[in-house]
């Protein structure tokens, strides 16, 4: 009898260890808009969203940057909102599109403030020494009209031989800028990279190349959405990008990377991706948002999808999200 159970309790955990190995679209199935993504010392995944409210689903909000944290990417839980309350260095706005580094030993958080139609919504910083935060406001780095461009929105923080750069930018171009080097003000002129097709910036660096990938067409009409990826890419982070015909993104360039799937089934408007994660096996793996089409009003849910790489251009299956079930991360 007791052989017969220990080979019970071994099938068991056999099973469980096979399951744990895979998963399915989505990740996290409720609203977690514009997904960010960091890897912090204590072995967790950190992903920060745009403001959310999950009462719908019991899940309690509104949070103002709401916290999730995992260890495979595949299983999610709340941590915290990062913020307690909403800044007060604007009147009115949203607070969108979070975008959180490492930095000299703490963890910043950049974050959009803005209405819909706003005409001058800005950029600001919270700093914690923990991932799961608190964190405490720093205030604007800057609004748009301070800064010269039209809707500066949707921040991406990068580190580039020892200097912090911030890239943003929504339908009027996308701008850099290189910050002090606390990383909270402006520090020279800005340049940009990309045009008006754009917004939510991600740049990740492979093989001496700078890949761009931004989020083009609309983002927020649940199935009628129209957000998708493109990429291209550059041997300086200032640029020139280009996509894989050679068309400067400047010029509103750009290969498809990813765009909803076909019929009725499946993600419409997969888009504002956070960053790509390389695990154990060398496989990268990329988050980002989508409706179900199924049931669009439960909001932008996070997925998670393979990148293979061909002739050093990122490529996703299909160029659709996953549907089926799918071999889950190694870490």
């Amino acid at each position: 009898m007791m052989k017969k159970r220990s080979f019970l309790f071994l099938l068991l955990a056999c099973c469980n260890l096979f399951a744990a190995a895979q998963f399915k679209n989505p990740v996290f199935d409720h609203d977690f808009p514009d997904p960010n993504l960091i890897k912090a010392k204590d072995g967790y995944y950190y992903a920060y969203s745009t403001q959310a409210n999950w009462k719908r689903d019991s899940l309690g909000g509104p949070y103002i940057i709401p916290i999730l944290r995992s260890k495979d990417l595949v299983n999610w839980q709340f941590v915290a909102p990062a913020l307690s309350q909403k800044p007060s260095w604007k009147k009115a706005g949203g607070i969108w599109a979070p975008d959180a580094a490492e930095y000299k030993g703490k963890y910043h958080l950049y974050y959009s403030f803005s209405t819909w139609g706003d005409p001058d919504p800005g950029i600001g910083l919270a700093v914690s020494d923990k991932p799961e935060g608190p964190f405490t406001d720093k205030g604007k780095v800057f609004l748009s009209k301070e800064i010269g461009v039209a809707n500066s929105i949707d921040a991406f923080f990068i580190e580039d031989k020892g200097k912090p750069y911030l890239f943003w930018g929504s339908f009027h171009g996308i701008y850099g800028v290189q910050l002090s080097d606390d990383g909270t003000k402006v520090k020279g002129d800005t340049f940009r990279i990309a045009g008006n097709a754009y917004e939510a910036t991600y740049i990740y660096k492979r093989n001496g190349y700078y890949y761009f990938i931004g989020s083009a067409g609309s983002c927020c009409e649940g199935v009628k959405s129209r957000y998708h990826l493109k990429v291209g890419r550059a041997t300086s982070l200032k640029g020139p990008y280009l996509d894989q015909s050679g068309k400067p993104l400047l010029n509103n360039g750009g290969t498809l990377l990813l765009e909803a799937n076909k019929g009725e089934e499946g993600f419409a408007g997969p888009g504002h991706n956070g960053d790509i994660i390389t695990d154990k096996a060398g496989d990268t793996w990329i988050l980002y948002h989508g409706y179900r089409k199924e049931n669009d009003k439960k909001g932008r849910v996070m997925l998670l999808d393979k990148i293979t790489w061909e002739n050093n251009w990122p490529v996703m299956k299909g160029a659709v999200p996953g549907l089926d079930t799918q071999k889950a991360p190694l870490f």
